[in-house]
């Protein structure tokens, strides 16, 4: 396939990489943003730039240079705001600035989904440590304290008495790249995220995934699975939430990741990212359970070319985490099994011999994972839990 137009990705890690390949399959002229003149991507791009993900002007300049027809990224929130930014000043298909910034501010997200009525956990919203002391004794416990500007978990954790009040904002604020903390409504209930592609302001919701996490303190995602088991009508009133979170925000072309939590009083928002989920949720789940090509679908709203998003069929998918405790990794046994139960996609390690493997309190943390697929989400469960026993580590 041949086509003359120009996409230029930001960012060439492993996340990046179902894009540069798709993007290559569908015949485009690929470009690679990133920092790290090593990146795993780049030897697949047609050109490499050395520009950080996060710097605004050097990727408008990089679009630019390049002539390009579109930019994206995959799955990681703070490159954002440098797409945003180039598309905005160059014209192109894709967010704009505001959005980006509502995006990837927890703060501004939260306040713009009170605004727009989205049901929302309550919060407090502070610009450091030292404004603690203006909302200490209205704050509920158990409650969560988090980074206003972190993703993967980092930073994220429960406060379970006011004892404990001072030294967990601290670590949320120390795992920013800015000082600011977010201290909100512990929520509990069953969690989702919601999978989205936005034509020309249209909502297309292509899968809503069930979520299970390490829970307390950190809460670090270990498994999804498609499509969700919950019933019909709470589906619903996840999606009408979703799509007035979306709006909220105000996404008119592109892909969202929605976090949702339907609690005793309803579905309630956990955060939403302007962009398509990672924990390769939209890039492997989703045409897994679907038969949709999101990531192709991306590339083509970035690039003003017709999306198709008709599901092919109803299966289910997903992913399991693996992990393991404090030491060193001696050893991995398995995998060459694993690779052949039937249904098992893909697995992979993360770390490997030789390096450090710890108790989990961020998306980091995990060691590897498995991915499979099944005629449901329980069958693919299932088979996950199967390759995960066959997987024996050794770590000291």
């Amino acid at each position: 396939m041949i086509n003359n137009k120009r996409l230029l990705i930001v960012g060439g890690s492993y996340l990046q990489m179902p894009a540069i390949i798709k993007a290559k399959e569908m015949g485009f002229q690929v470009a690679v943003a990133d920092y790290n003149p090593n990146a795993i991507g780049i030897p697949y791009a047609d050109k490499f730039y050395n520009v950080s993900t996060i710097d605004e002007q050097g990727i408008y300049e990089t679009a630019k240079d390049f002539h390009a027809d579109g930019v994206m990224t995959l799955a990681t929130d703070m490159p954002m705001r440098a797409v945003a930014y180039a598309c905005e000043k160059l014209g192109l298909n894709g967010i704009s600035y505001e959005t980006a910034i509502k995006s990837t501010d927890k703060g501004a997200m939260i306040k713009a989904f009170e605004a727009n009525g989205v049901t929302h956990p309550w919060y407090y919203i502070l610009e450091n440590v030292d404004q603690l002391e203006s909302v200490e004794s209205k704050i509920i416990y158990p409650c969560i304290s988090k980074p206003v500007d972190s993703s993967g978990s980092r930073g994220v954790v429960l406060i379970s008495s006011p004892e404990k009040l001072k030294e967990s904002v601290a670590y949320s604020s120390a795992n920013g790249r800015n000082a600011g903390v977010i201290i909100e409504e512990y929520m509990q209930g069953d969690e989702v995220s919601v999978e989205v592609v936005v034509v020309n302001g249209v909502v297309h919701i292509l899968a809503v995934t069930d979520k299970l996490t390490t829970g307390a303190p950190h809460f670090v995602e270990m498994r999804h699975s498609q499509p969700s088991r919950l019933d019909k009508k709470n589906i619903n009133r996840i999606k009408e939430l979703t799509k007035k979170a979306v709006y909220a925000i105000g996404i008119t072309n592109g892909p969202a990741h929605v976090e949702i939590m339907l609690t005793k009083d309803g579905p309630k928002i956990i955060e939403l990212g302007a962009r398509m989920g990672g924990d390769f949720i939209s890039t492997h789940l989703v045409p897994l359970s679907t038969g949709i090509d999101m990531v192709r679908a991306v590339i083509s709203i970035a690039c003003r070319e017709e999306v198709d998003l008709n599901p092919i069929f109803d299966r289910g998918s997903s992913i399991q985490y693996i992990t393991g405790k404090n030491g060193y990794i001696k050893s991995i046994d398995g995998l060459d099994i694993v690779s052949k139960i039937n249904g098992v996609f893909e697995v992979k390690m993360l770390k490997n011999i030789g390096e450090q493997s710890k108790e989990i309190s961020n998306s980091h943390d995990r060691l590897g994972y498995i991915i499979a697929e099944g005629s449901t989400a329980l069958d693919a469960i299932a088979i996950c839990q199967s390759a995960l026993d066959c997987i024996e580590l050794k770590i000291d």
